[in-house]
C-alpha cells in the first residue's frame, strides 16, 4: 500500500485529501485547496453572460486555453490571463508534489463559515493543477462539485493501517502517544493535551473517553457518510445518469436537467463498473507484472555490468602491466648494450692510453739518451754508437707512423633508439569492436607471371580476386627465414608488388600474402616457394617472366638473421613453386630444365663449397660524389675527400671472392677496400665507423681498420695496375685481403657475421674496376679442404 500513498495526497497542499471534491476532469482537490486557487474572471466570461448570449450549454464552461495562458509552456514559473486587463499577472507556485498551482490574485475574505459554506466570489475560475484545464464556477460555487466519499474511506483505512501507535492529534511539535480518545470530539489525546484541551468539566464532562485502540475500532465501525446530491443536498443518490455519467437523485429526474436522460439503477451500474474496473485492472496487473520482471532484469544487468566492469578492468590492467613489463625488460636489455658499449669504449681508450704512455716513455728516454750522447766530445766513441742510435730513432719514428696518434675509438655512442613506431602504437592503442560491421577482404592471389628471383633478391606480385567486392586497405607480405623458421612481416602497405633484397644465397624461402581493412585480415594466400641463386655462369639470373617496366616494385631489405648454416647446393637453379598440399597447386619454373644433366636435388659432395655471385656497384646507395662508368663496374670520385660506394649484392653466408684493379693512382692516396653494412657512413674513409671492415693501402704499406682502430701494418703497397682481392668467408666468419694474388698480412678480421656488402672508399686520385664471379684462390681452397 505504500506505493498508493501518492494517489491519496492533494496536488496543492501535498497532504492527504481532506473533504475531497471531484472536478469535471476527474481529478480531486481538497475543498479548502480548491477555494485557495480560485481566480476571479471578467464579467463578460461569467456563466450568466454566456447563457444570456446563448452560448452556454453546461453549468461548467471551460475556458479557451489559447485565450487564457494559465500555464506557461516555457516553464517560466508565471501564469497570466491574456487579453483581460482586470486579471493581473500572478506568479504561480508549486505544491510539495511538484504540481504547478495558481493562487488567487486577491486573498480570500475572512469568514467564519466552513470552506464549503463560505461564499465564493462571483465569476470565479478554477484551474486543475494536474491537467491545467480551466472552468468557470456557477452560482453554486464549490458546492456544485461532488464529494469523493470513496477516496475519504480509502484514506481512513490507509491511515489506520499505517498508525501502529496512535499519536496525539493536538501536540504541536513531536506528537506523543495517545492515551484516550473522545468519541464525541473524535480526537486522540495524550495526557497533557487532554488536561489542557479537554478538561472534565462543563459540557465536556459528559463526553465519553475511551482507550485509543477501542476508539480506532469504533471509528472503523462508525457508519460511513452517505453521498448526497450536489443539486439537492437533502436527497441521496438513487439512480445513475448514463449520458452525464454521474449519480443523481429522484428530484434530478423529475425536475432537473437529467429528466430527459437515460438512467439506470445505481446498484446495477455499481456492479457493472466494478466489473469493468476489475477487468481493466487485470490488464494493468499483467503490465505491472511485466514491469516488475523487467526491473529484476535491469537490476541483474546492473550487477552483471559491475562484475564485467571489474573483470574487464582487471584484464586491461593485466595487459597494460604486461606491456610495461615487456618495456622494462627491453629497457634493461638496451641498457645492458649501452653499458657494454661503454665498457668497450673505455677499454679501447685505456689500452691505447697505456700503449701510448709506454711508447712515449720509451721515446722520451731514447731522446734524453741521444741528447746526452750528443754532448760527448769523443769522436771515436760517438761514431761507434751513432749508426745504431740513428736506426733506433728512425725505427721509433716509424712506430709513431700513420694512425698511431689517431684515437681508436670515438666518444660518440653510435646507438640510436628509434621509439617513434612504439610511441605511435601506444597512441593508437584502443579497443577494437567486438562485432564486425563489414566483412574482411578476400584472400589475395599471387601473380606467378610477375614473380621472379635475382641473385639474393626476390620480387613478388599479387592482386585481389576478380569478383571481390570488399576493398582492401593494404597488404601484409610475410617470408620465413630461409631455413624453415617462423614467418615474419617484410612489407605492409597498399602496393601490390614488392622486391625483398638481402636474402641468403642458395636458400629456399616461403612467402605468403594477406589483405586487411578496418574489419580485420583475410586468409593467407597459397604459400609460394622461392629459391635464391648460387653457382651460375651468367651475370643475370632471373625467371623467364619479366616484370613490366611500368610497375616499379617496392624494395625492402630482408630483416632475417644471417647466422645460418650453408644448405646443400642445387647447381644452376633459380625457381619458385607452390608448396604441395591437398588443396594447393604445385608449379615449378626455372631457367634450366629440372631434367638437365647434372641437375638434381641431391646433396653435392665436394671438398669445398663456394657461392658465386655477379654484381656491380650500386649508384642508389653511393655518395653523390662517386662517378660511375662501364655499366657501374668502374668508379672514381670528384672530391679530394674519401667517399664510399657499396656493391648491389649483400652476403650473409657462404664464401665469396671478388677483385678490384687500380686503373689510376695519383699522388699516393689511401683507398680502402672491404665490406660494410648497408648503413655505413658514406663521407669518410671506409673503416672509420663500426659499420665497416677494411684494408686501406698506400704505395708502401697497408693497415686493417675497423671502428677507427688501425692494426697490422704490413709492408707492400699498390700502384697503377695493381689488383686487390677480397675474400669473405662467412662459413669461418673471416675476412682476408690479397694484393697481386698474394695474401696481405694475416687474416684481417674474425667473428664477422651478419649481412655484408662489398665496399670501397676512394677520392679523385684513384679509379678502380670491379671483377666478380671469381673462384677462390687455390691456396685458400686447399687450406680449407685440409681444415
Amino acid at each position: 500500500m505504500e506505493e498508493m500513498e501518492e494517489e491519496l495526497k492533494c496536488p496543492v497542499c501535498g497532504s492527504f485529501y481532506r473533504e475531497p471534491i471531484i472536478l469535471p476532469c476527474s481529478h480531486n482537490l481538497c475543498q479548502a485547496c480548491a477555494r485557495n486557487i480560485l481566480v476571479q474572471t471578467p464579467e463578460s466570461e461569467s456563466p450568466q453572460s454566456r447563457r444570456a448570449s446563448g452560448s452556454g450549454v453546461s453549468d461548467y464552461d471551460y475556458l479557451d486555453l489559447d485565450k487564457m495562458s494559465l500555464y506557461s509552456e516555457a516553464d517560466s514559473g508565471y501564469g497570466s490571463y491574456g487579453g483581460f486587463a482586470s486579471a493581473p499577472t500572478t506568479p504561480c507556485q508549486k505544491s510539495p508534489n511538484g504540481v504547478r498551482v495558481f493562487p488567487p490574485a486577491m486573498p480570500p475574505p475572512a469568514t467564519h463559515l466552513s470552506p464549503a459554506l463560505a461564499p465564493v466570489p462571483r465569476n470565479s475560475c478554477i484551474t486543475c493543477p494536474q491537467c491545467h484545464r480551466s472552468l468557470i464556477l456557477d452560482d453554486r460555487g464549490l458546492r456544485g462539485f461532488p464529494k469523493n466519499r470513496v477516496l475519504e474511506g480509502v484514506i481512513d483505512r490507509y491511515q489506520q493501517s499505517k498508525a501502529a501507535a496512535l499519536k496525539c492529534q493536538l501536540c504541536e511539535k513531536a506528537p506523543k502517544e495517545a492515551t484516550v480518545m473522545c468519541e464525541q470530539c473524535d480526537v486522540f489525546y495524550c495526557d497533557p493535551c487532554r488536561l489542557r484541551c479537554h478538561p472534565p468539566r462543563g459540557p465536556l464532562a459528559k463526553h465519553r473517553l475511551v482507550p485509543p485502540a477501542q476508539g480506532r475500532v469504533s471509528r472503523r465501525l462508525s457508519p460511513r457518510k452517505v453521498s448526497t446530491c450536489t443539486d439537492h443536498e437533502l436527497e441521496n443518490h438513487s439512480m445513475y445518469c448514463v449520458q452525464c455519467k454521474m449519480p443523481v437523485c429522484y428530484q434530478c429526474l423529475e425536475e432537473g436537467k437529467h429528466s430527459s436522460h437515460e438512467v439506470k439503477a445505481l446498484g446495477a451500474m455499481w456492479k457493472l463498473h466494478k466489473s469493468q474496473l476489475s477487468q481493466a485492472l487485470n490488464g494493468l496487473s499483467d503490465r505491472a507484472k511485466e514491469a516488475k520482471e523487467f526491473l529484476v532484469q535491469l537490476r541483474n544487468m546492473v550487477q552483471q555490468i559491475q562484475e564485467n566492469s571489474v573483470e574487464f578492468e582487471a584484464c586491461l590492467v593485466a595487459q597494460c602491466d604486461a606491456l610495461i613489463d615487456a618495456l622494462n625488460r627491453r629497457k634493461a636489455q638496451l641498457l645492458a648494450r649501452v653499458n657494454k658499449e661503454h665498457e668497450h669504449k673505455l677499454k679501447v681508450v685505456r689500452d691505447q692510453i697505456s700503449h701510448c704512455t709506454v711508447k712515449l716513455r720509451q721515446t722520451t728516454g731514447l731522446m734524453e739518451y741521444c741528447l746526452e750522447v750528443i754532448k760527448e766530445n769523443d769522436p771515436s766513441g760517438f761514431l761507434q754508437i751513432s749508426d745504431a742510435l740513428i736506426r733506433r730513432v728512425h725505427l721509433t719514428e716509424d712506430q709513431w707512423g700513420k694512425g698511431t696518434l689517431t684515437p681508436r675509438m670515438t666518444t660518440d655512442f653510435d646507438l640510436s633508439l628509434d621509439n617513434s613506431p612504439l610511441l605511435q602504437s601506444i597512441h593508437q592503442l584502443d579497443f577494437v569492436q567486438m562485432k564486425a560491421s563489414s566483412p574482411v577482404p578476400a584472400t589475395p592471389i599471387l601473380q606467378l607471371e610477375e614473380c621472379c628471383t635475382h641473385n639474393n633478391s626476390a620480387t613478388l606480385s599479387w592482386k585481389q580476386p576478380p569478383l571481390s567486392t570488399v576493398p582492401a586497405e593494404g597488404y601484409i607480405l610475410e617470408l620465413d627465414d630461409g631455413n624453415g623458421g617462423q614467418f615474419r612481416e617484410v612489407y605492409v602497405g597498399k602496393e601490390t608488388m614488392c622486391t625483398v633484397d638481402g636474402l641468403h644465397f642458395n636458400s629456399t624461402y616461403n612467402a605468403r600474402i594477406k589483405a586487411f581493412n578496418k574489419t580485420g585480415v583475410s586468409q593467407y594466400s597459397k604459400t609460394l616457394v622461392l629459391q635464391t641463386s648460387e653457382d651460375t655462369d651468367s651475370e643475370e639470373q632471373t625467371l623467364p617472366f619479366p616484370v613490366p617496366s611500368e610497375r616499379l616494385p617496392l624494395r625492402r631489405m630482408s630483416p632475417f638473421s644471417s647466422t645460418l648454416n650453408l644448405q646443400p647446393s642445387f647447381p644452376g637453379r633459380s625457381y619458385f613453386d607452390f608448396r604441395p598440399s591437398p588443396h594447393q597447386l604445385s608449379l615449378h619454373s626455372s631457367l634450366q630444365s629440372l631434367n638437365a644433366p647434372g641437375c638434381n636435388f641431391e646433396t653435392q659432395s665436394a671438398p669445398y663449397s663456394q657461392l658465386v655471385a655477379w654484381f656491380a656497384f650500386d649508384p642508389g646507395s653511393a655518395h653523390s660524389d662517386i662517378i660511375f662508368s662501364n655499366d657501374n663496374l668502374t668508379v672514381t670520385c670528384s672530391s679530394y675527400d674519401d667517399r664510399v660506394v657499396l656493391g648491389k649484392t649483400g652476403f650473409s653466408k657462404g664464401v665469396h671472392y671478388w677483385e678490384l684493379t687500380v686503373d689510376r693512382y695519383d699522388n699516393h692516396p689511401d683507398p680502402a677496400f672491404g665490406v660494410a653494412r648497408i648503413d655505413v657512413m658514406k663521407d669518410v674513409m671506409l673503416g672509420k665507423d663500426d659499420k665497416a671492415w677494411a684494408m686501406y693501402v698506400d704505395n708502401n704499406r697497408s693497415w686493417f681498420m675497423h671502428n677507427n682502430s688501425h692494426t697490422n701494418r704490413t709492408e707492400g703497397g699498390i700502384t697503377k695496375g695493381a689488383t686487390i682481392g677480397v675474400l669473405l668467408d662467412l662459413n669461418r666468419k673471416t675476412l682476408t685481403f690479397f694484393i697481386n694474388d698474394e695474401q696481405q698480412g694475416p687474416i684481417a678480421f674474425e667473428n664477422v657475421e651478419g649481412l655484408f656488402f662489398p665496399a670501397v672508399s676512394l677520392n679523385r686520385n684513384v679509379q678502380v674496376t670491379l671483377h666478380t664471379g671469381l673462384p677462390v684462390p687455390d691456396f685458400y681452397s686447399s687450406r680449407a679442404s685440409i681444415a
